[in-house]
C-alpha cells in the first residue's frame, strides 16, 4: 500500500487522449516512441516507478505550447508493475493506478517527454480500500450493458461481470469502453464509485439513442 508521503511531487506524464486510468485498475501499455521509451527507463530507475496518464485538451479548448497541447489539470498516476522489452526495443508495460493527481505546472527540462509539477491533494481516498456503490442496482445495469454490447457488436463473459466487485466492474467498463475524450475525463473525475457508475450510464444510455458522434459531457 502506497502512502501519501510515498509520492512525488514531480512525475513524468504521458498525454494520451481517449486512455483511461483509474485508481486501483490496470492499463496495459505498448510504448515505442523514443521520447517515452526514455521516460520509462528513467521511471524504472526511481523507487516510485511512478507515470502520470494525462489527456491532452483537444486543439479547440487548449492552446498548443512549446511542449504540445494543453493538458487536462487532472490525471492519475499509475506505478508500473509489469514490463517486458521486445527484441526491437518496445517496451510492453502495466500500470497499476495508484491515485489521481492535479496539475499544478509544467517543468521545463531537458528530458524528451513531458514532467509535471503535482498535487495529491483532495484524492487521498485514491489510496485507501476499494470503493463501493451501496446504490447499484446490478441486473439493470447488466441489462443496460448488454444492450449496449448488443449493438456495437461486442462480446463479453457475463459470469465474470456478474461476479466482479462493483468497482472492478465499473472501473474496467469506465476505462475500455469507447467514449469521447471529454466523457473519459467525466468518469476519471467522479468524486465516488456511485457517481461514476451514474456517469456511466448515462453514457451508455446515450449512445444507445444514436449520439455517440458527439460527446455527451462537456
Amino acid at each position: 500500500m502506497i502512502k501519501p508521503t510515498d509520492l512525488p511531487d514531480t512525475i513524468p506524464m504521458f498525454p494520451l487522449g481517449g486512455a483511461l486510468l483509474l485508481p486501483r485498475s490496470r492499463l496495459p501499455l505498448h510504448i515505442f516512441e523514443p521520447r517515452y521509451l526514455q521516460m520509462i527507463e528513467d521511471a524504472l530507475k526511481t523507487d516510485a516507478r511512478i507515470i502520470g496518464m494525462i489527456q491532452p485538451l483537444r486543439r479547440a479548448k487548449g492552446k498548443e505550447g512549446d511542449n504540445g497541447p494543453s493538458l487536462y489539470s487532472i490525471g492519475c498516476a499509475g506505478r508500473i508493475t509489469q514490463f517486458s522489452e521486445t527484441e526491437d526495443g518496445r517496451y510492453m508495460i502495466t500500470l497499476g493506478g495508484v491515485s489521481r493527481f492535479r496539475l499544478r505546472q509544467e517543468l521545463d527540462g531537458f528530458q524528451p517527454y513531458r514532467r509535471g509539477e503535482v498535487s495529491w491533494e483532495g484524492f487521498e481516498r485514491d489510496l485507501g480500500k476499494e470503493d463501493f456503490d451501496l446504490g447499484f442496482n446490478r441486473p439493470h445495469f447488466l441489462e443496460t450493458l448488454g444492450r449496449y454490447f448488443e449493438v456495437r457488436g461486442l462480446s463479453a463473459d457475463w459470469d465474470t461481470l456478474k461476479e466482479a466487485e462493483d468497482e472492478l466492474l465499473i472501473n474496467s467498463l469506465s476505462m475500455m469502453l469507447e467514449f469521447e475524450p471529454e466523457d473519459k475525463q467525466a468518469l476519471l473525475e467522479a468524486p465516488s464509485l456511485e457517481t461514476r457508475r451514474e456517469t456511466l450510464v448515462t453514457l451508455i444510455e446515450y449512445s444507445l439513442r444514436g449520439g455517440e458522434d458527439e460527446g455527451l459531457l462537456q
